[in-house]
């Protein structure tokens, strides 16, 4: 089952998001998109909510990336 919060973000949105949460912009390059990728992909969890109840606890971009990099720090390589 796939597991999003139904809600899109294009690639613009997550860096420009990265860079609030880490106080500075992310490193990046814009190149042509490749042959094959499709114009958008947002991932619905209608079916995991639908069957398990399941309701994600952060939604918006920003707390999503705060969330992964508080886990990252507590967990270096």
């Amino acid at each position: 089952m796939n597991v999003g919060s139904s809600l899109g973000a294009s690639v613009a949105e997550v860096l420009a998001a990265a860079g609030q949460v880490l106080g500075r912009p992310v490193p990046h390059v814009i190149g042509p998109r490749r042959p094959g990728d499709p114009p958008s992909l947002v991932a619905d969890a209608s079916r995991l909510r639908s069957r398990l109840g399941w309701v994600p606890r952060r939604s918006d971009l920003e707390t999503m990336i705060a969330s992964t990099l508080d886990w990252q720090r507590r967990r270096p390589f």
